[in-house]
């Protein structure tokens, strides 16, 4: 199964750090220039402009995923964990 690895998510960035290692299943990573890395990946948050629905507006990032020495398969169980963490309302 493919993937997006670019897309944008409406989260903040505290939550969306604050997930990061449940959704990494538990890795650890540092923290470089804004973006995030671990062993065979990294991710970059770019702030967008908000989302703005009537009176709300919902903070917003665009999300860049790229991999380097995992195989296919393991970028597939990757995105499998990480996009059931950062999934909203349920389907």
């Amino acid at each position: 199964m493919r993937f997006p690895l670019t897309y944008d998510a409406t989260t903040t960035r505290e939550d969306f750090v604050r997930l990061l290692r449940l959704a990494t299943g538990g890795a650890e990573f540092s923290e470089i220039d804004g973006g995030f890395g671990g062993q065979g990946w990294s991710i970059r948050l770019t702030r967008m402009p908000p989302l703005e629905i009537g009176l709300v507006r919902l903070e917003r990032h665009r999300v860049e995923i790229e991999f380097d020495g995992l195989t296919a398969e393991e970028q597939d169980r990757f995105m499998q964990r990480f996009t059931l963490y950062y999934h909203r309302g349920g389907g």
